[in-house]
């Protein structure tokens, strides 16, 4: 262990990238990315024209801002994340923050993964046309190379 330092009875790692911005907190039980972390400060965009449109968001964790056009009942949309934080075998993780009037209207999954980008399909699970700007959540889970 000749990059480890002895911290009494286990070792730090001095290879951890990052790791002042890494939370970890064993009272509350949170793990993430902390305010202020260069992946995450001040991180958010909004949609430009329509749900189908692209965004392009740098950082491990953020908010996306979908446009508010509609999407009709059973329907779904698809739109790319470009994001030079992602690998192709990293795991983004996608959850709806706020917008919908009612619970269980909408679907969120991610598509595909790619080197630098991700694709998030957003269904619509109500029986009828829906037009809300939603507020997506969203974080990386970084994959080491298998």
């Amino acid at each position: 262990m000749s990059n480890s330092q002895a911290i009494g009875a286990a070792y730090l790692d001095q290879d951890i990238i990052d790791a002042n911005y890494s939370l970890v907190n064993n009272i509350t039980g949170q793990m993430g990315y902390t305010t202020g972390s260069p992946t995450t400060s001040g991180v958010s965009v909004t949609q430009a024209t329509s749900k189908s449109t692209g965004v392009t968001l740098n950082a491990a964790a953020g908010q996306i801002v979908t446009n508010n056009a509609a999407l009709a009942a059973g329907a779904e949309v698809a739109f790319v994340v470009t994001n030079s934080a992602v690998s192709a075998l990293d795991i983004p993780v996608i959850a709806l923050a706020s917008g919908a009037t009612t619970a269980g209207t909408y679907l969120l999954s991610i598509a595909t993964v790619a080197a630098g980008s991700f694709t998030v399909v957003i269904s619509n699970a109500s029986a009828g046309s829906l037009s809300e700007a939603l507020t997506l959540n969203f974080g990386i889970i970084h994959v080491a190379q298998l």
